[in-house]
């Protein structure tokens, strides 16, 4: 019986864009119903997860399906299909990754275990498309996309005495591009490496800096970047700069500058994006901040 039969509205909806975060090529939400997808192949790894429903797909000739707690990584060059597992269809989310965050010689170990139980890992992905979805917050999605491809890794590389990836779900760490990540840095290295992203934060508050940039100024990768400004100051570099941003703004905004200059002057790619970070810091919008000052002199 089709979904129409059942009372179920066919309903086709996609909402597709590429961000300007290196590796992701494109990202895919949709929601269907009723359309299956043929057999076809990607040139790019396909991190997937469904928020509703379910999807059955087939892959090197095994069934696997995807339930709603799960992340699902497709291997690029390995043929598959999908389709709906019940009437209601079902809603995912998509990232395209290409080889520059996850590298072809993992292809085997995806082709053999591309379903993750990983709790904390669906949470990063769900982070992650928060952040890919926002203009402007290129550095918190690249933070983000790190860690996840980190996580990945960890799942599909093999671990010393072992024959195949483990599926385990712990939490190791391996990297995030086509090669493993060097052993963590030392306690005084990492604190250095803290100081001096910092520093590039500041330097760069309105211009910005790229997560990848940084690392190779610092000549670390970017998971140890990231790990280590946390772990130091308690806080993301991407919530670090626009704390300073947002600190920039107020100040503009008390001196009379209009809200749409101040977003212009401090680095925000636009009033929204500024209006955005500025009521969850500071509890209320740029404009109302700047009235209440003004009345209060």
């Amino acid at each position: 019986m089709s979904a129409e039969q059942r009372g179920v509205r066919p309903t086709r909806q996609v909402t597709a864009w590429r961000p300007k975060v290196r590796g992701v090529v494109e990202v895919f939400h949709a929601h269907f119903t009723e359309y299956a997808y043929p057999m076809h192949v990607h040139d790019t790894w396909t991190l997937l997860v469904v928020d509703d429903g379910a999807v059955r797909y087939d892959l090197e000739r095994h069934e696997h399906g995807t339930p709603h707690d799960t992340v699902s990584l497709l291997p690029p060059h390995v043929p598959h299909n999908g389709s709906p597992v019940t009437a209601e269809g079902f809603r995912k989310r998509v990232v395209y990754l290409d080889s520059t965050r996850l590298g072809e010689e993992l292809i085997g170990a995806a082709v053999d275990g591309p379903d993750l139980r990983d709790p904390l890992l669906r949470h990063r992905v769900g982070q992650l498309h928060t952040a890919l979805g926002r203009p402007g917050d290129e550095l918190e999605a690249e933070s983000r996309l790190t860690l996840v491809a980190e996580r990945l890794r960890t799942h599909l590389l093999p671990r010393p005495g072992s024959t195949r990836a483990s599926l385990s779900g712990t939490d190791g760490s391996d990297g995030t591009g086509a090669v493993p990540a060097p052993p963590p840095p030392d306690p005084r290295r990492a604190a250095g490496l803290a100081r001096s992203l910092r520093e590039l934060l500041d330097e760069r508050l309105t211009a910005g800096l790229a997560l990848d940039e940084a690392a190779a100024l610092l000549h670390a990768h970017p998971a140890h970047l990231v790990r280590a400004f946390s772990a130091a100051y308690g806080i993301a570099p991407h919530q670090y700069l626009m704390s300073r941003r947002v600190d920039r703004a107020r100040r503009l905004l008390l001196d009379g500058t209009p809200a749409g200059d101040v977003a212009a002057t401090t680095g925000f790619y636009d009033q929204s994006h500024l209006t955005r970070h500025f009521r969850r810091l500071v509890g209320v919008p740029p404009g109302r901040y700047a009235r209440t000052a003004r009345g209060g002199r």
